[in-house]
């Protein structure tokens, strides 16, 4: 099938009881049996869920896999690969990941005796470079969050098939409609549904897919024990957004694009980020490995002083922290979303105070550029 008719049809049949085309919200915490060892399936609801369930195989199914785990946040979802790690365990991370990515791994797994190996991933070579014998695991982001650099899925996954290493890819910028890293090599997919998936900016959920069955018997191991699952609300929101995903990723996309070029030109803008402008480092790898670019551009205006200024006047980009709902947001990710990272880790790979991330959205184009000029007169 294609992807807007397994958006719309996967995991899902009409309610069997009323015929109701939508799946229902199963807003239950238990579930009655016939007698002992008896029952329909569903024990109890944190282990099984029939909404929940539905997005599952819908979004495994988007992301070409065969298993999907519902989590409460895309963090909750990051903090279940702790299943597969032991004291001693080495793991090698992309430098320049989310900043909630970066304070769990560096404030919480780390004092469980795991080391992290912190490096540019947009290298393949720096990859094999870090492996050590103790390496269990390999996390990439990509794009990344703000800087928007691209690692090569396919060379990372033959690294890691040849050292026996786990390769995870987080891919909330692309979403499955844009990149598909289990197809390219990858083990696992990380999302937070928050973002694109969900779309709307009226959710909090986590995903992790698999085709491995041996991974998802530890995955759904790790959900059912944690108890960090998505609820049937919640679950029932993203699956309802997942059907105008492709509708609405070509809309992110051909925003971010023309907004990309304008600002690339725009003289008060030192540097744009973004996969789709040939300045871009990874354009030619964006071009083998995405299908299109994405709504995500990150700027560099100079100075915190600019990119205050700017922030102050945006009026249709709302300074918020998330990103990938149909409304357009703007961020300073030093105070926000990475706050949490040192100052000297992140001058390392480049996030300074002039950094400023937009999440465009689905508006007029035009009113988006003339709301972004009208802020940058003031800069």
């Amino acid at each position: 099938m294609g992807f807007s008719t397994d958006a719309i049809h996967a995991g899902q049949v009409p309610d069997p009881t009323t015929g109701a085309i939508m799946t229902p919200v199963y807003q239950t915490s238990t579930y009655v049996q016939e007698e002992i060892g008896k029952h329909k399936g569903f024990e109890y609801a944190r282990t099984q869920n029939p909404t929940r369930f539905a997005l599952e195989k819908n979004v495994a199914t988007l992301e070409k896999g065969k298993f999907g785990f519902a989590f409460g946040s895309g963090m909750a979802a990051t903090s279940a690969l702790a299943i597969f790690l032991k004291t001693g365990d080495n793991v090698i991370v992309s430098n320049n990941v989310y900043g909630g990515t970066f304070r769990y791994f560096d404030k919480v797994v780390k004092n469980w005796g795991i080391n992290f190996s912190w490096i540019d991933t947009t290298n393949a070579q720096n990859v094999k470079d870090a492996l050590k014998p103790e390496t269990k695991m390999i996390f990439i982001e990509t794009p990344t969050n703000p800087l928007l650099n691209i690692s090569d899925i396919q060379a990372i996954s033959k690294i890691a098939k040849e050292a026996g290493v786990m390769l995870v890819v987080d891919n909330t910028f692309m979403s499955p409609y844009l990149q598909n890293p289990l197809v390219l090599g990858a083990d696992i997919v990380l999302h937070s549904a928050t973002k694109y998936l969900g779309g709307h900016s009226d959710v909090v959920l986590g995903m992790l897919l698999t085709s491995s069955e041996t991974i998802a018997e530890r995955l759904q191991f790790m959900q059912n024990s944690s108890g960090a699952i998505a609820g049937p609300w919640d679950s029932w929101l993203v699956l309802r957004s997942t059907k105008t995903l492709a509708l609405r990723m070509k809309a992110h996309c051909q925003n971010a694009f023309e907004i990309a070029e304008y600002l690339e030109k725009h003289p008060k803008i030192e540097k744009v980020f973004y996969p789709g402008l040939p300045s871009h480092p990874q354009h030619e790898l964006a071009k083998k490995q995405m299908k299109a670019f994405g709504g995500m551009i990150t700027i560099e205006t100079g100075s915190i002083e600019n990119a205050n200024k700017l922030l102050k006047n945006v009026r249709l980009f709302s300074l918020a922290e998330s990103l990938g709902g149909v409304e357009s947001l703007i961020s300073h990710p030093v105070t926000m979303t990475h706050a949490s990272v040192p100052k000297e880790e992140r001058l390392k790979f480049g996030l300074t105070d002039g950094i400023v991330r937009l999440s465009v959205g689905v508006e007029d184009i035009e009113d988006l550029v003339a709301d972004i000029e009208n802020a940058l007169e003031k800069v």
